[in-house]
């Protein structure tokens, strides 16, 4: 009887390599031409994600199906009308504020001239696109952005219809859930790992986030620093833009400390929010809630500039859960392609060799998987197999025994559950 080692590919690997390719680059045009599409349909997904055990602790408490889920609907659209409300109040505050502060911009900016010039770093031609700078500009910019309001109504729109639906197909959903566990366990185990890994990110950045930009606001109302609300606001919202949030929520008000204030104040808000995020981001957040990324920080990087080019403005808020869909559907569903997260999972322990629990991988079991597939395919052969044959990996992430796990006995350190061809 053959076997998947002796089988002979039916095409080449390099055409199959290069029809992969051809394949993904025509899959990531097509998202990219229906990004106003897919990129709000997204966001409600992981919004029904975040909220879905609050509809499941209603119907525990006998309260009737249809209401949970129209109580869950109610708060999702609380969370949407706060958070874009918020940030267009931010917007608007900036629009009424900017144009008096054009002529201290100017006088900035000559001075900024003045000083590269005097260490011979500004070239004419630079000299004229700097003069050629219409600081009005930044004023207009804001404006279109706040009356673009036809692009932020169609967005809320798609996406409040979009959970509506999602909420009231998911009253069925657990139970759809458990019926494909008997056909497909892996791939129900790899959508509750990419459930609990988007709920956790989104509520750990929210929770986190909220406590930094709060610090933030005071840090700015000590050092006297206008408009710190609204520098709050923006430290919130760039709070789930991974790697260069943090840059992008600190330019403006350090740039307001040094036109109302001097270098000193700039400098104080700079210290103020790097020493802010180290403590609360990198010292106390771990302590309770683990790493919540679930990739590395250069994997997260480069999933902001994939997902900001693929879906535009919102793929930045949207890259780490778009990153770990991914990871779940090729990596997570497939047990011999596992061993990709010991190359971009964040919860590698270097001592042990294992994959940490994450936002990426489960942080309890999927029972409900595993003895669909055990007794399916190895009802009766090495019952202890399950928890020994990979030493390397997580037994959450590796708990299942499939036929294809027992073809090397002689290996028990393979990561991805099979030899390696």
């Amino acid at each position: 009887m053959d076997t998947d080692s002796t089988r002979q590919p039916i095409l080449p690997r390099f055409l199959i390599i290069v029809l992969g390719l051809a394949g993904l680059a025509f899959g990531i045009q097509f998202v990219q031409g229906l990004q106003t599409i897919v990129a709000p349909v997204f966001l409600a997904l992981n919004l029904v994600v975040v909220v879905h055990p609050l509809q499941a602790y209603l119907i525990s408490k006998r309260v009737p199906a249809i209401i949970a889920a129209s109580i869950t609907v109610v708060v999702v659209m609380a969370l949407l009308v706060a958070f874009f409300g918020l940030n267009a109040w931010a917007i608007a505050e900036l629009v009424i504020v900017l144009p008096s502060y054009s002529g201290k911009l100017a006088e900035l900016y000559g001075d900024i001239i003045g000083v590269t010039t005097s260490w011979g770093l500004t070239p004419e031609v630079i000299q004229s696109q700097l003069n050629a700078f219409d600081f009005s500009s930044l004023t207009d910019a804001a404006l279109k952005v706040l009356s673009n309001v036809s692009a932020i109504v169609a967005l809320l729109t798609t996406v409040i219809m979009t959970v509506f639906f999602v909420i009231m197909d998911s009253l069925q959903f657990p139970a759809r859930l458990q019926a494909i566990s008997n056909v497909a366990p892996q791939f129900t185990y790899a959508m509750r790992s990419f459930g609990q890994g988007v709920r956790r990110y989104w509520i750990v950045a929210t929770i986190f986030g909220l406590i930094v930009a709060v610090f933030d606001v005071i840090a700015l109302w000590i050092i006297g620093v206008p408009l710190a609300l609204v520098w709050g606001v923006l430290a919130f919202t760039t709070n789930y833009i991974p790697n260069v949030g943090l840059i992008i929520g600190l330019v403006p008000p350090t740039l307001m400390a040094l036109l109302e204030g001097s270098w000193w104040d700039a400098f104080w808000v700079v210290v103020a929010y790097l020493t802010l995020n180290f403590v609360i981001q990198s010292i106390i957040q771990p302590k309770f809630t683990g790493e919540s990324v679930g990739v590395t920080p250069f994997i997260s990087f480069l999933s902001l500039l994939f997902w900001y080019w693929v879906l535009g403005p919102l793929g930045a808020l949207l890259a780490l859960p778009a990153t770990l869909l991914v990871k779940a559907l090729l990596v997570d569903a497939d047990p011999r392609a596992r061993w990709i997260n010991l190359l971009i999972s964040s919860g590698f322990n270097r001592h042990t060799g294992k994959i940490l629990a994450t936002s990426g991988a489960p942080i309890s079991p999927a029972p409900t998987s595993e003895p669909e597939l055990s007794s399916e395919v190895e009802p009766t052969s090495e019952p202890a197999r399950t928890s020994e044959a990979e030493p390397n990996v997580e037994p959450e992430a590796n708990s299942v025994t499939t036929a294809e796990d027992t073809e090397d006995p002689e290996n028990p350190e393979t990561t991805s559950g099979d030899a390696i061809k």
